[in-house]
Protein backbone atom coordinates (compact mmCIF):
# COMPACT_ATOMS: atom_id res chain seq x y z
CA UNK A 1 0.00 0.00 0.00
CA UNK A 2 2.77 2.19 0.79
CA UNK A 3 3.59 2.49 -3.01
CA UNK A 4 -0.35 3.87 -4.04
CA UNK A 5 -0.44 7.17 -4.91
CA UNK A 6 -3.61 9.21 -4.46
CA UNK A 7 -5.05 12.44 -5.90
CA UNK A 8 -7.24 14.00 -3.43
CA UNK A 9 -9.10 17.54 -4.94
CA UNK A 10 -10.25 20.19 -2.53
CA UNK A 11 -8.06 18.37 -0.03
CA UNK A 12 -7.82 21.12 2.56
CA UNK A 13 -11.90 21.67 2.82
CA UNK A 14 -14.01 20.57 5.81
CA UNK A 15 -14.33 17.00 4.49
CA UNK A 16 -11.42 17.03 2.52
CA UNK A 17 -8.87 17.12 5.42
CA UNK A 18 -10.35 13.85 6.86
CA UNK A 19 -10.42 12.09 3.44
CA UNK A 20 -6.53 13.76 2.98
CA UNK A 21 -5.68 12.18 5.93
CA UNK A 22 -7.36 8.62 6.20
CA UNK A 23 -5.51 7.76 3.00
CA UNK A 24 -2.25 9.08 4.71
CA UNK A 25 -2.98 6.85 7.24
CA UNK A 26 -3.54 3.62 5.06
CA UNK A 27 -0.01 4.48 3.70
CA UNK A 28 -0.65 5.94 0.70
CA UNK A 29 1.41 8.98 -0.96
CA UNK A 30 -1.04 11.73 -1.21
CA UNK A 31 -0.95 14.57 -3.37
CA UNK A 32 -3.37 17.17 -2.00
CA UNK A 33 -4.88 19.63 -4.94
CA UNK A 34 -6.57 22.97 -3.87
CA UNK A 35 -5.78 26.52 -5.13
CA UNK A 36 -3.91 27.49 -1.58
CA UNK A 37 -2.89 24.47 -0.38
CA UNK A 38 0.57 24.02 1.58
CA UNK A 39 2.94 21.37 2.61
CA UNK A 40 2.22 22.52 6.08
CA UNK A 41 -1.33 21.77 6.07
CA UNK A 42 -0.43 18.24 6.57
CA UNK A 43 2.60 16.60 8.98
CA UNK A 44 3.37 14.07 6.81
CA UNK A 45 6.44 13.37 4.77
CA UNK A 46 4.40 11.26 2.19
CA UNK A 47 1.99 14.58 1.44
CA UNK A 48 2.59 16.88 -1.47
CA UNK A 49 0.70 19.99 -1.89
CA UNK A 50 -0.44 20.86 -5.31
CA UNK A 51 -1.78 24.49 -5.52
CA UNK A 52 -4.13 24.62 -8.35
CA UNK A 53 -7.68 24.94 -9.68
CA UNK A 54 -9.43 22.43 -11.91
CA UNK A 55 -11.34 25.54 -13.41
CA UNK A 56 -10.41 24.64 -17.72
CA UNK A 57 -8.76 21.38 -18.77
CA UNK A 58 -5.08 23.01 -19.27
CA UNK A 59 -5.37 23.64 -15.52
CA UNK A 60 -6.17 19.75 -14.81
CA UNK A 61 -3.65 18.46 -16.89
CA UNK A 62 -1.33 20.80 -15.52
CA UNK A 63 -1.78 18.81 -12.37
CA UNK A 64 -2.20 15.49 -13.71
CA UNK A 65 0.94 15.62 -15.31
CA UNK A 66 2.92 17.17 -12.05
CA UNK A 67 1.82 13.94 -10.07
CA UNK A 68 2.76 11.68 -13.53
CA UNK A 69 6.39 13.47 -13.02
CA UNK A 70 7.12 13.32 -9.45
CA UNK A 71 5.54 9.62 -8.63
CA UNK A 72 5.22 8.26 -12.15
CA UNK A 73 0.80 7.03 -11.61
CA UNK A 74 -1.67 7.85 -10.66
CA UNK A 75 -3.96 4.68 -8.97
CA UNK A 76 -6.48 6.68 -6.92
CA UNK A 77 -8.40 9.77 -7.74
CA UNK A 78 -10.57 10.87 -5.30
CA UNK A 79 -12.76 14.28 -6.26
CA UNK A 80 -13.61 16.55 -3.49
CA UNK A 81 -14.34 19.61 -5.30
CA UNK A 82 -17.67 21.26 -5.39
CA UNK A 83 -19.74 24.28 -4.51
CA UNK A 84 -23.57 24.78 -2.87
CA UNK A 85 -26.09 27.39 -3.72
CA UNK A 86 -29.52 27.41 -2.16
CA UNK A 87 -32.47 29.11 -1.60
CA UNK A 88 -34.65 30.12 -4.39
CA UNK A 89 -37.09 27.93 -6.22
CA UNK A 90 -35.98 26.91 -9.57
CA UNK A 91 -38.62 29.84 -10.96
CA UNK A 92 -36.51 32.10 -9.13
CA UNK A 93 -32.77 30.56 -9.30
CA UNK A 94 -30.85 32.92 -11.63
CA UNK A 95 -28.28 31.92 -14.63
CA UNK A 96 -25.45 32.71 -12.74
CA UNK A 97 -26.23 30.54 -9.47
CA UNK A 98 -26.85 27.83 -12.07
CA UNK A 99 -23.77 27.82 -14.10
CA UNK A 100 -21.99 28.79 -10.78
CA UNK A 101 -22.88 25.37 -9.44
CA UNK A 102 -21.94 23.71 -13.16
CA UNK A 103 -18.91 24.80 -13.01
CA UNK A 104 -18.04 23.75 -9.12
CA UNK A 105 -19.79 20.35 -9.49
CA UNK A 106 -19.83 19.01 -12.82
CA UNK A 107 -16.84 21.01 -15.00
CA UNK A 108 -14.43 20.54 -12.43
CA UNK A 109 -15.29 16.76 -12.40
CA UNK A 110 -15.36 16.56 -16.52
CA UNK A 111 -11.51 18.56 -16.47
CA UNK A 112 -9.61 16.22 -13.84
CA UNK A 113 -11.24 13.08 -15.24
CA UNK A 114 -9.78 14.04 -18.55
CA UNK A 115 -6.84 14.69 -17.11
CA UNK A 116 -6.17 11.81 -15.20
CA UNK A 117 -7.77 8.81 -17.12
CA UNK A 118 -5.28 8.65 -19.82
CA UNK A 119 -2.66 7.51 -17.05
CA UNK A 120 -4.93 4.88 -15.30
CA UNK A 121 -5.92 3.41 -19.02
CA UNK A 122 -2.08 3.40 -19.51
CA UNK A 123 -1.40 1.44 -16.44
CA UNK A 124 -4.54 -0.66 -16.53
CA UNK A 125 -5.71 0.15 -13.39
CA UNK A 126 -7.06 3.15 -11.49
CA UNK A 127 -9.57 3.47 -8.55
CA UNK A 128 -12.01 7.09 -8.98
CA UNK A 129 -14.17 8.39 -6.32
CA UNK A 130 -16.46 11.03 -6.08
CA UNK A 131 -18.17 12.98 -3.48
CA UNK A 132 -21.89 13.92 -4.92
CA UNK A 133 -24.79 14.59 -2.47
CA UNK A 134 -28.43 13.10 -1.54
CA UNK A 135 -29.41 15.57 -3.53
CA UNK A 136 -28.77 13.83 -6.63
CA UNK A 137 -31.19 11.22 -5.88
CA UNK A 138 -33.30 13.11 -3.63
CA UNK A 139 -33.99 16.77 -4.50
CA UNK A 140 -35.67 19.06 -2.14
CA UNK A 141 -36.98 22.59 -3.16
CA UNK A 142 -34.82 25.24 -2.91
CA UNK A 143 -31.81 23.38 -4.05
CA UNK A 144 -32.56 22.89 -7.64
CA UNK A 145 -29.25 24.20 -9.53
CA UNK A 146 -27.32 21.86 -6.82
CA UNK A 147 -29.15 19.18 -7.31
CA UNK A 148 -28.96 18.88 -10.91
CA UNK A 149 -25.38 19.27 -11.17
CA UNK A 150 -24.68 16.83 -8.35
CA UNK A 151 -27.31 14.42 -10.70
CA UNK A 152 -25.19 15.46 -13.22
CA UNK A 153 -21.95 14.59 -11.78
CA UNK A 154 -23.33 10.85 -10.52
CA UNK A 155 -24.19 10.43 -14.68
CA UNK A 156 -20.60 11.34 -15.47
CA UNK A 157 -18.83 9.06 -12.99
CA UNK A 158 -21.19 6.13 -13.82
CA UNK A 159 -20.58 6.75 -17.60
CA UNK A 160 -16.76 6.64 -16.53
CA UNK A 161 -17.51 3.53 -14.57
CA UNK A 162 -18.77 1.65 -18.17
CA UNK A 163 -16.16 3.45 -20.41
CA UNK A 164 -13.36 2.17 -18.66
CA UNK A 165 -14.17 -1.30 -16.70
CA UNK A 166 -11.84 -3.08 -19.63
CA UNK A 167 -8.72 -0.89 -18.86
CA UNK A 168 -8.98 -2.22 -14.50
CA UNK A 169 -10.67 0.95 -13.56
CA UNK A 170 -13.72 1.36 -11.07
CA UNK A 171 -15.52 4.85 -10.65
CA UNK A 172 -18.04 5.60 -7.82
CA UNK A 173 -19.94 7.76 -6.20
CA UNK A 174 -20.37 8.26 -2.64
CA UNK A 175 -23.92 10.51 -1.96
CA UNK A 176 -23.51 11.82 1.59
CA UNK A 177 -26.59 14.06 3.29
CA UNK A 178 -25.52 17.19 5.70
CA UNK A 179 -21.68 16.86 6.52
CA UNK A 180 -20.54 17.66 9.95
CA UNK A 181 -17.90 20.42 8.65
CA UNK A 182 -17.38 23.69 9.99
CA UNK A 183 -18.55 25.81 7.30
CA UNK A 184 -22.16 23.87 7.74
CA UNK A 185 -22.13 24.28 11.70
CA UNK A 186 -21.53 28.06 10.17
CA UNK A 187 -24.53 28.30 8.09
CA UNK A 188 -26.74 25.85 9.75
CA UNK A 189 -26.12 27.40 13.66
CA UNK A 190 -29.63 26.08 14.83
CA UNK A 191 -29.61 22.84 13.16
CA UNK A 192 -29.62 19.44 14.33
CA UNK A 193 -26.25 18.06 14.01
CA UNK A 194 -26.90 14.86 15.69
CA UNK A 195 -28.43 13.78 12.43
CA UNK A 196 -25.39 15.00 10.23
CA UNK A 197 -22.96 12.70 8.27
CA UNK A 198 -19.51 12.67 10.29
CA UNK A 199 -16.61 12.86 7.49
CA UNK A 200 -14.94 10.32 9.33
CA UNK A 201 -17.44 8.07 8.01
CA UNK A 202 -16.75 9.15 3.93
CA UNK A 203 -13.34 9.06 4.78
CA UNK A 204 -13.28 5.66 5.46
CA UNK A 205 -15.46 4.50 2.65
CA UNK A 206 -13.01 6.53 0.05
CA UNK A 207 -10.11 4.62 1.59
CA UNK A 208 -11.96 1.24 1.07
CA UNK A 209 -13.50 1.78 -2.15
CA UNK A 210 -9.46 2.89 -3.21
CA UNK A 211 -8.40 -0.46 -1.97
CA UNK A 212 -7.66 -3.86 -3.63
CA UNK A 213 -11.24 -5.38 -1.63
CA UNK A 214 -13.58 -2.84 -3.74
CA UNK A 215 -12.59 -4.31 -7.23
CA UNK A 216 -15.83 -5.52 -7.93
CA UNK A 217 -17.33 -2.43 -7.05
CA UNK A 218 -18.13 0.08 -10.12
CA UNK A 219 -20.91 2.29 -10.75
CA UNK A 220 -22.23 2.52 -7.41
CA UNK A 221 -23.67 5.49 -5.73
CA UNK A 222 -23.34 4.81 -2.58
CA UNK A 223 -25.80 6.38 0.29
CA UNK A 224 -24.26 8.21 3.55
CA UNK A 225 -27.41 9.50 4.96
CA UNK A 226 -26.53 9.24 8.40
CA UNK A 227 -29.25 9.31 11.27
CA UNK A 228 -31.44 11.32 8.41
CA UNK A 229 -34.64 9.91 7.38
Amino acid sequence: MAEKTALVTGADGGLGIHVTKALLDAGFLVTGLAPKIKKSDFDDPRFTALPARLDSLEAATRSADAVMTKFGKIDVLAHLVGGFAGGPSVAETDDTTFRRMFEMNVESAFHILRAVLPHMRKAGTGRIIAIGSRAAESPGAGVGAYSASKAALLSLVRTVAVENKDWGITANVILPGTIDTPANRQAMPKADITNWVQPAAIASLTVWLASDAATDVTGAAIPVYGRAT
